[in-house]
């Protein structure tokens, strides 16, 4: 069985069709046949995916924001958990700077977990959106332990 072969450009994962290309004029976001702008909501659901790939990454913002969150999921029409939860972000013509906080799962080492983060959403944006992404600033707001699951029994008292 074949499969019809689409035509990737090598800065961008753009399919066009077979036997086209795109040239390398009409790859920029501004240029002589007009401007292409992305929104900052764009880059910031392109960032929480990213980050939200990569193992280890048990939530994405602080507690405030994650309290928000469940509230949200509660609600049952137009609820739902928000992709952009602990990310910022701030996009230029050309470049694009991402600040994002998350919680850790415990037992990954961070610095690596942080690396990998910075580079999923780097490789994501400049892929997705040709933007420059000159930094990726993350915050670890906590660790999450598999004890930290509430699972809705109560304790038994530990005194009578």
């Amino acid at each position: 069985m074949t499969t019809p072969s689409t035509t990737t450009t090598s800065s961008a994962a753009a399919k066009v069709s077979p036997g086209k290309e795109i040239s390398e004029g009409h790859r920029d976001l501004v240029g002589q046949h007009g401007r292409t702008t992305i929104a900052d909501q764009v880059v910031s659901k392109i960032a929480g995916i990213a980050a939200r790939e990569i193992e280890g990454v048990y939530d994405l913002g602080g507690q405030a924001a994650r309290i928000v969150g469940r509230v949200r999921e509660a609600i049952p029409v137009g609820g739902g958990q928000s992709i952009t939860q602990g990310i910022s972000v701030e996009v230029g013509e050309k470049q694009a700077a991402v600040d994002l906080g998350l919680v850790a799962n415990y037992g990954v080492a961070i610095h690596d977990l942080a690396a990998a983060v910075r580079s999923n959403v780097i490789n994501s944006i400049e892929q997705m959106t040709s933007l420059e992404v000159t930094e990726v600033n993350i915050a670890i707001h906590d660790i999450h332990f598999e004890d930290d699951e509430t699972t809705g029994e109560t304790a038994e008292p530990r005194v009578q």
